[in-house]
């Protein structure tokens, strides 16, 4: 019998009413015109206006839904608890930064959107809102983001290459001294010892 204790994953974060409204209405845009390519900017803008133009009941669906998600959320919160966070290790502020992912690009160019749409969200929840919008995107809209995440790894691996180089240069200068200095204590060690006898 396993008796490893099983990693609790933290509750799905809720999502609003507009982002409830927006998932739906992709599937259905999707099932109704398979063949149509809509890049995301677009179907963003055809969504918020269809959003803007459907009546109060219809919105009332997806109010209701967004309201036990929340109810889901919170009861899963009550019972979630968190691992413990591991000391981070301190970071060499001369070091280069990591690039971001194509996903966190894509979170970037629409934070200031979601965030308009929803005002009252933390910026986890916006995250949250835009990992679900990532996941029903096609490979064809990841695309732009995809190659623009490959020429800041580039970069990046360029920028450690030469920052490990010349990490490797400070510490072999640093180790000239050192040595001389050890030797030196050694020698007046010596000095003391044979003084003593």
């Amino acid at each position: 019998m396993n008796m490893a204790k099983e990693i609790q994953l933290r509750p799905k974060v809720n999502v609003s009413s507009y982002i409830h409204f927006l998932l739906n209405y992709r599937n259905k845009f999707k099932e109704q015109q398979p063949n149509t390519f809509l890049g995301f900017k677009e179907f963003s803008r055809k969504c918020s206006e269809k959003w803007r133009s459907i009546s109060k009941h219809e919105k009332s669906k997806y109010e209701a839904l967004a309201k036990l998600d929340k109810a889901r959320y919170q009861e899963e919160m009550m019972n979630y608890v968190g691992n413990k966070k591991r000391k981070r290790r301190k970071r060499d502020p001369q070091a280069p930064r990591r690039p971001p992912s194509s996903f966190l690009l894509f979170c970037k160019d629409h934070y200031a959107q979601l965030k308009k749409e929803n005002p009252t969200w933390s910026v986890v929840q916006v995250a949250k809102a835009s990992g679900k919008m990532w996941a029903v995107m096609a490979d064809a809209e990841k695309q732009p983001y995809e190659q623009r995440a490959a020429l800041l790894r580039a970069q990046y691996r360029e920028e450690l290459k030469a920052y490990r180089a010349q990490h490797k240069a400070r510490k072999k200068s640093l180790r000239g001294p050192l040595k001389r200095q050890r030797r030196g204590c050694r020698q007046a060690e010596s000095a003391t010892a044979g003084g003593s006898n």
